[in-house]
Parts: structure tokens; C-alpha cells; sequence
């Protein structure tokens, strides 16, 4: 049996068509809705001139009281940014190659009914958000959200690099392939940074990163302590010496973070070392500028050439649901 209250509430699913099989996407969230006696759902697709935040915001004017979102991390990434501070529960239905969001909450990437029907049976998690100001080199400034990470130099000249169409065959391996053809031509650059409104300190990086949460694909656990329930934002420096240097960076963020970590002699192990290939800080608040301007990313999509990153986090800015019982302590 079904109350008003149910009967009035409408979900509205937004989605990128390229990703999804449309149809049975559709029929999936009409299902649910049916199911938890909510009205019929609302449909946005994505377009190259709407990656989501317009889709939401139209949305939320026709009443909607959760979100779902399907589509590659851009989207979900516009989407986040869209909901960030309304109070409407967001569904992540895993999609695409990334899925990086999904894989940092621990959700399901091969069950999306499972997931969708999060959305009006599961249970609704404060989560952080990452927001960025991107400093151009004319001197004009951008800002946008992230959920996972924002990087500049290599790392964004990486993502630059891969190939779409490769990507589209092979998913995120693709960006192997996006890191054999950057590695070559990247030189590390000057860089001034900031924590919490410290005193500036300098470096000679070739990436600086500033994360909200930190796993990557095939388990690797880029920032082993992040978390994106703590209100904290995490920065990594990337600065390797030579050659040499970036088989240290490889064992740090591999075989050090995403195994050894897991062991209790491992972790003894890693308190000894006094590797500063990948150095991490901490803070709520962090900016970094560099010269010559440096690419810029955000979950893994372009965002140009910046002199300047200025990144804060907004904790529990985001509510997410979650299928029920789904354990709080991964997150």
C-alpha cells in the first residue's frame, strides 16, 4: 500500500546516451518508481551543450525529489555539481569506463538494479565534494566541481593524450596507452603550493593532485588514506628524479599503497621508507600555482591550461544513495 506522499514524489534519471542502453535504462528506473508507488520518473539526456547541470536544474524545478544519474564520470561529475548543497539524493548507476565516483562509494558496478532501486529503498549518505577555481593564463577564472580528483601537469596531459576511440574499445586501459605518449615530452615544472593558508612552500613536480577520494581502476589505491567522508581534501606532489624516479612512483602507489598497506610487516615496512617520489598532505583548503600555465583535469576531463588551482572541499555537500546496509566503513 502506497501513501500520498509517495504517490506525489517523482525520481528524475539523467543520462549521457552515448554510455547506456537508453531503453532498458528507462524501463528499469519506471519499474522501481512503480514499485515504491512514486509518480512516473522524469528523462534527461545529456548533450554536448548540457553535460548535466541544466539537466538538474530543470529537474529540481519540475519537483524532482531524487536524482539518478548514468553516464561516463564527466557526467556524473556535472550532475554532483548541480545537487551539490540541495539536499536531493543522488544515484550513481555505474556506467561508462571510469566509474570512479561508484567504485570510491564501494557500490555494485555490475548490478544497477540493485542500485537504481537505492534510490527509494536504500539509505542516504552525506558525502563530500570538491570545488575548484581555475586561474587562466589572460587572468580569467573558472570554478567547478569535483568528486574524485583535480589534477594539473602530467596527469591531465595524460588524459589529453588517450585516445578516444581506443577508449571506447578498451576502457580505462586506454589510458596506459595516454601515459606512454606524455611520459616522453613531460618536463617537471615549478611549482608554489599552499595548505590551509600555510606558509607557500616550492617544488619541481610533474603533477600535483588534489583529491577527494582516492581509488583507481584494477584496485589501485592512488591515496590509500582519503576518504571521502572527512571533510579533508588530500594533495599529492608527483616528482619523481629521472627515470629511475617514476619506477618508485609505480611502487609507491601500487605495490605499496594498494598491497603492502594491507598487511601488518607491510605496513612496518612503509614506515621506514623515506621515499618522497609521491609526497602527500593534507588540509581543507589547498592552491597551487605553476609557470608556464600547466593542463588541468577534473575526473578525467579536460579543463585547459591553467597558471593556478585553487581547490576546497564542502563537507557532506553531496547526498548520495546507497543500496540498504551497504557498509559505511569503506567509504
Amino acid at each position: 500500500m502506497t501513501t500520498d506522499a509517495a504517490d506525489s514524489r517523482r525520481a528524475a534519471l539523467v543520462y549521457n546516451p552515448t554510455k547506456v542502453d537508453a531503453a532498458q535504462l528507462r524501463g528499469q528506473v519506471i519499474h522501481h518508481s512503480a514499485q515504491a508507488g512514486w509518480a512516473p520518473p522524469l528523462f534527461f539526456e545529456t548533450t554536448v551543450a548540457d553535460l548535466g547541470q541544466g539537466c538538474v536544474r530543470e529537474a529540481l524545478a519540475q519537483g524532482a525529489a531524487a536524482v539518478l544519474v548514468a553516464g561516463g564520470d564527466g557526467t556524473v561529475r556535472a550532475v554532483s555539481e548541480a545537487l551539490t548543497g540541495t539536499g536531493v539524493p543522488l544515484t550513481i548507476v555505474p556506467s561508462g569506463t571510469g566509474n570512479l565516483l561508484a567504485r570510491n562509494l564501494g557500490l555494485p558496478l555490475d548490478s544497477p538494479d540493485r542500485v537504481i532501486a537505492a534510490t527509494f529503498t536504500g539509505e542516504h549518505r552525506p558525502v563530500d565534494i570538491g570545488i575548484a577555481q581555475i586561474s587562466r593564463p589572460d587572468g580569467t577564472q573558472t570554478e567547478a566541481a569535483f568528486v574524485v580528483m583535480a589534477g594539473m601537469g602530467l596527469d591531465a596531459a595524460m588524459i589529453a593524450n588517450t585516445r578516444p576511440k581506443l577508449k571506447k574499445a578498451v576502457g580505462w586501459v586506454a589510458y596506459v596507452d595516454g601515459a606512454a605518449r606524455s611520459l616522453p615530452q613531460a618536463k617537471p615544472f615549478r611549482l608554489m603550493y599552499q595548505v590551509d593558508g600555510d606558509r607557500m612552500h616550492t617544488a619541481r613536480v610533474y603533477s600535483v593532485l588534489f583529491a577527494n577520494c582516492g581509488a583507481l581502476p584494477a584496485g589501485i589505491a592512488l591515496i590509500p588514506d582519503a576518504s571521502i567522508v572527512d571533510g579533508a581534501l588530500d594533495v599529492v606532489l608527483i616528482r619523481p628524479r629521472g627515470w629511475w624516479g617514476w619506477l618508485a612512483v609505480w611502487r609507491r602507489v601500487w605495490w605499496d599503497n594498494s598491497v603492502l598497506r594491507r598487511f601488518k610487516a607491510g605496513r612496518l615496512v612503509l614506515e621506514r621508507r623515506r621515499d618522497q617520489s609521491v609526497h602527500y598532505l593534507q588540509g581543507t583548503a589547498a592552491e597551487a600555482g605553476a609557470s608556464p600555465a600547466q593542463a588541468v583535469q577534473l575526473d578525467g576531463d579536460e579543463f585547459g591550461q591553467a597558471t593556478r588551482l585553487s581547490c576546497r572541499v564542502v563537507a557532506g555537500g553531496l547526498l548520495v544513495a546507497l543500496p540498504t546496509g551497504h557498509p559505511a566503513s569503506n567509504l
